[in-house]
This record gives C-alpha cells, sequence and structure tokens, in this order.
C-alpha cells in the first residue's frame, strides 16, 4: 500500500511520462497483459490509455490489471491510468523512477 506522500510523488514522475499500453476495442488479451507484465516489470512506474467511451468498463479494466498483476493504481483520470509495481531489482536505465530520481 502506497502512502499519499508516494502517490504524490508517483504522480508528478508520471505526468511527464507518455503512455506505454494502449488497450483498445479487444479488452484485455493475451498480448495486451503480456506487454503490461513486461513494461510494469522494467519501468516500475508506466501510464497506460485505455480507448472506450464506457467510464464503467475503464474502471472495471483498471480493476482487473490491479488484480491480475498486482499493481497499485496511483492514479486514474478519464482514459488515462497510473500504476506501479516495484521491482526487486531495479534497472537503472529502464526504471522510471531510479532515471527521474537522477534528474
Amino acid at each position: 500500500m502506497l502512502s499519499q506522500k508516494d502517490k504524490k510523488r508517483y504522480r508528478a514522475i508520471g505526468h511527464h511520462l507518455n503512455p506505454v499500453v494502449t488497450i483498445a476495442g479487444k479488452g484485455l488479451s493475451t498480448g495486451v497483459m503480456s506487454e503490461l507484465t513486461r513494461a510494469i516489470g522494467d519501468h516500475e512506474l508506466i501510464k497506460i490509455r485505455i480507448l472506450t467511451s464506457d467510464r464503467n468498463e475503464r474502471l472495471e479494466t483498471v480493476t482487473e490489471i490491479q488484480e491480475q498483476l498486482d499493481v497499485e493504481v496511483v492514479q486514474s483520470i478519464g482514459k488515462v491510468a497510473l500504476i506501479y509495481k516495484g521491482a526487486a531489482n531495479p534497472d537503472p536505465a529502464l526504471s522510471n523512477l531510479l532515471r527521474m530520481d537522477l534528474l
């Protein structure tokens, strides 16, 4: 569980990130889930875009991602969600958290 201080810091970092995964009409397919797993493992903090106009569908998709990948939802606004999962051994060249700390 992230503290409010951590969430605030991650939102500030996430503001400068572009979405790395886009979820379109087919929803959470196997390919999308594997890409999400790879991206969150590499970057720890990622932004995703969910291209559906139904708000409830977007919330269900974010909840399903949270449950299946055991991630923390830092923020969800409109069609964009910011998710976090800490890595055991983060790569300084890939981790959005470590790269932003170096700037």
